[in-house]
């Protein structure tokens, strides 16, 4: 990639300096009276039309450079985003202060992405009857959504589901793998 900039770039020098020598070679003309003008060799006009289109091409690959780093940014902040989970402790699903810190950091981020959605996912322990945890999972996932939405996000652009103790993060039957299950997460929508 930059042996061809450097390429496009020792091309570019050549063809300028071709046209600036010829154009400093041309032989004045003496006006007779009337509008005459330096006629252009054909060498110049090949040059000119040679450095236009390596301007342009030039141009275009900055361009396609410029669109493919603006996607990868994106990709990496949907990475992000989608990777950092809220927490919840032993049958509750009142939001602490890191969960709101992460809502926050969403929230800023969703209103500066307005073309996505977010489906936000409760999960629970596998601790409790089914039907309680799919409860829990949905007072959960309300819980971000609420904050979210007093942040600013629009409610149109959320919704909620409860997974309960269905798909746990940690399929362990200890504290360190049900602190883990209880959670919500964030997909993005397009």
């Amino acid at each position: 990639m930059m042996r061809k900039f450097i390429m496009i770039s020792v091309v570019l020098v050549f063809a300028l300096s071709s046209v600036f020598m010829l154009a400093s070679c041309a032989k004045k003309q003496i006006s007779t009276g009337g509008a005459a003008t330096a006629p252009e060799t054909k060498a110049q006009k090949i040059a000119e039309k040679d450095v236009a289109t390596i301007a342009s091409g030039e141009a275009a690959r900055q361009a396609r450079l410029r669109a493919l780093e603006k996607e990868q940014r994106l990709r990496s902040e949907i990475r992000v985003f989608e990777s950092e989970h809220v927490y919840f402790a032993f049958d509750r699903s009142e939001l602490k202060a890191d969960a709101r810190a992460a809502l926050d950091k969403k929230a800023a981020w969703l209103r500066a992405n307005s073309g996505y959605k977010v489906r936000i996912e409760g999960y629970c322990d596998e601790r409790g009857t089914s039907e309680y945890n799919m409860a829990l999972g949905e007072r959960r996932a309300n819980a971000a959504w609420k904050y979210l939405n007093a942040l600013g996000v629009s409610g149109k652009r959320m919704y909620t589901i409860s997974y309960g103790e269905l798909l746990p993060a940690d399929p362990g039957h200890n504290e360190r793998a049900w602190a883990k299950n209880r959670r919500d997460e964030f997909k993005l929508v397009k």
